[in-house]
């Protein structure tokens, strides 16, 4: 996908074919995932002082000042100031990838306010489908080293790949029943044949040796008829079924791994995991909550939102330290892992016993990933971990997870089969995310904090 973006922008030029630009003048702007550099848009962006920058800036929550300490920029900061650059420069055509990591949800409602502003053409690639459903008007879905357009939003989309994908398995499973047909009347053909020779040497061992000349005459032509009918009702039915299967093989439907996972779990002996009583919440000296009184059942299903620096990170790991049951049956993934923890990962898992190795791979292919291609590789991708780590506290049976981010360095494929993985979880779960959409269908309860406090409401709470 990112490729592909770079192509749009001119930034890449294709080793095949050409890319077309109408007008072709056409100006391009593309915003990379990367936030790391302070570049001089975004330096232009911070002293103009003419009317469109200081909508931006307005639209987007940016101040000048921020730039003398852009290194301790959150990366949800600098993103504001690099899509808000791009769209200071007026391009004809924004291109954005992955606009709204790190982004809470206070900015990332700025940041869709602010796109729905630009006039332009948008091209965004993007796991936030909250995002995609309010801007865009048109899906590219890559599927199987394609790429086809669809119509509407992300969800208009896929309902609609889903209908076609449902009605040529459809097509696929009566051809299939065509062909079970045709093999069975080739059978009884085949049968009906054997039967009509059986037949004719039985009737020739019971004539009389005077007849012997008729007898063979007559069998002879009875055989030959037989053969005649019947081979050719056989061969029929073999063209018949090789259109058949011709016209199968032309259904190129993909296997999906592990559309549902299974997990042998016991629940939890104590009632209560996690708890936490106290008067403040602190991260040094700074006090991010007062009057903390939460709890994490063992049938609790929690969503922790907050904007960033609000102290959700502070929480969770407050809470871990409250355990109510051993931290080995409570599988804790935090935002990013690292690339060392992503190689031990990887290490850990090829060292597995044989019969846990197994159940984690199984898992590991319900949430999309090749388990053969995945031990040949020398290290797993940051989201091969993730899945490599939610995979071995479900085989290990954790009584609860805690995900910080969870669908971090995840595709939107991906986030959808945890989600499945999740929602079929019958533990704790408690989930840190800013995908509003991902964290509703995992859980029934919001801890928002905000202000200080922490509020507990059920979904759909104002």
């Amino acid at each position: 996908k990112t490729t592909l973006l770079r192509l749009l922008s001119g930034e890449l030029d294709p080793d095949e074919g050409r890319v077309e630009r109408r007008p072709p003048g056409l100006r391009a702007r593309l915003c990379p995932q990367t936030v790391e550099q302070l570049g001089e848009d975004v330096r232009k962006l911070a002293v103009a002082q003419e009317g469109s920058a200081q909508r931006v800036r307005g639209r987007l929550a940016l101040e000048a000042a921020q730039l003398e300490r852009w290194p301790s920029l959150s990366p949800g900061e600098r993103k504001r100031w690099q899509v808000g650059a791009a769209l200071f420069d007026e391009p004809q055509l924004l291109i954005l990838d992955e606009p709204t990591n790190h982004l809470d949800v206070s900015a990332r409602s700025r940041l869709v306010e602010a796109l729905l502003a630009f006039g332009g053409i948008g091209v965004v690639v993007s796991h936030d489908r909250t995002l995609l459903d309010a801007l865009t008007s048109a899906t590219l879905r890559f599927h199987r080293r394609e790429i086809r357009l669809w119509r509407g939003g992300y969800a208009a989309a896929r309902r609609s790949w889903e209908r076609e994908e449902r009605e040529q398995l459809d097509a696929y499973r009566r051809l299939q029943r065509e062909k079970r047909k045709l093999k069975r009347r080739m059978a009884d053909a085949r049968q009906k044949r054997a039967e009509a020779e059986a037949y004719m040497k039985r009737k020739m061992r019971r004539a009389s040796i005077k007849d012997i000349d008729t007898r063979k005459r007559f069998s002879a032509k009875r055989r030959r008829s037989a053969e005649v009918s019947l081979g050719w009702e056989v061969h029929k039915l073999h063209g018949k079924l090789d259109k058949v299967e011709e016209r199968a093989a032309l259904f190129d439907l993909a296997k999906e791994r592990g559309r549902s996972l299974f997990v042998d779990w016991e629940p939890a002996p104590v009632a209560t995991l996690l708890s936490l009583d106290q008067r403040e919440l602190r991260a040094g000296d700074r006090v991010l909550a007062q009057d903390v009184h939460v709890r994490l059942d063992r049938e609790s299903r929690v969503h922790l939102s907050g904007d960033n620096g609000s102290g959700k990170t502070t929480l969770v790991q407050a809470l871990l330290a409250s355990a109510h049951v051993p931290v080995s049956r409570i599988l804790h993934l935090p935002q990013e892992l690292g690339a060392r923890t992503e190689e031990r990962l990887l290490a850990e898992l090829r060292e597995t016993p044989d019969e846990l190795q197994g159940r984690i791979l199984a898992i590991l292919a319900a949430l999309g990933v090749d388990p053969h291609a995945l031990l040949a590789s020398r290290s797993p991708s940051p989201g091969e971990a993730r899945k490599i780590a939610l995979a071995g506290g479900l085989a290990r049976q954790a009584f609860a997870l805690v995900l910080d981010e969870p669908t971090n360095h995840l595709d939107l494929p991906s986030i959808e089969r945890v989600e499945a993985a999740l929602s079929d979880y019958p533990g704790a779960l408690l989930v840190v995310s800013h995908d509003e959409t991902f964290a509703r269908r995992c859980t029934h309860t919001e801890w928002r904090l905000r202000a200080g406090r922490i509020d507990v409401l059920g979904h759909g709470s104002a």
